[in-house]
C-alpha cells in the first residue's frame, strides 16, 4: 500500500452548521461536486468531506454513539508563531471555541487548539522543523 491519504470524511451532526463553520469561519469554498447529502472541500491534495454522522456510521456498519476525545486531531500548519496567534484570534472573533491558547510546545513548536461544531480538534501549529510549502 502506498503512503498517502486522499480523502477525509467527517461525520457531522448538521451539514448546515458544519458548512457555516468551514465556509464562514475558515473561509473555505465548497466544491461544485457537493450535493445536498455530502459537502466537499478541495484542500492541498486532500479532499475533506462532510457527511451526516448517523449515515456515515451506518455505511461503516458501526454505532454512531460516541463522545469525548476522538483519538485524532487535524492540523493546520502556519509559517510563524505570530501566524498561530493571529489566526487563533481571528477565529475566536468569529465565534470559534478556542480549546488551548497559543503556546510553546515541549518539542520546539508553537500551537493552539480550536474545535469545530462536532468537537473535532484542529491544531493551529507552527512547526519549525516542517515548514509548509
Amino acid at each position: 500500500m502506498e503512503e498517502r491519504m486522499s480523502f477525509i470524511t467527517l461525520g457531522v451532526k448538521s451539514l448546515a452548521t458544519s458548512a457555516d463553520f468551514y465556509e464562514n469561519k475558515f473561509g473555505w469554498t465548497r466544491s461544485k461536486t457537493s450535493n445536498e447529502n455530502i459537502f466537499f472541500y478541495q484542500l492541498n491534495g486532500i479532499i475533506l468531506a462532510l457527511y451526516e454522522r448517523n449515515k456515515l456510521a451506518e455505511d461503516a456498519t458501526v454505532d454512531s454513539a460516541g463522545s469525548g476525545f476522538k483519538g485524532f486531531t487535524l492540523s493546520y500548519f502556519t509559517k510563524s508563531e505570530k501566524e498561530v496567534n493571529d489566526l487563533t484570534e481571528e477565529l475566536r472573533k468569529k465565534g470559534v471555541k478556542v480549546i488551548k491558547e497559543p503556546q510553546k510546545v515541549f518539542w520546539g513548536g508553537f500551537h493552539s487548539y480550536i474545535e469545530d461544531p462536532d468537537q473535532n480538534l484542529w491544531e493551529i501549529v507552527y512547526n519549525p522543523y516542517s515548514i509548509p510549502e
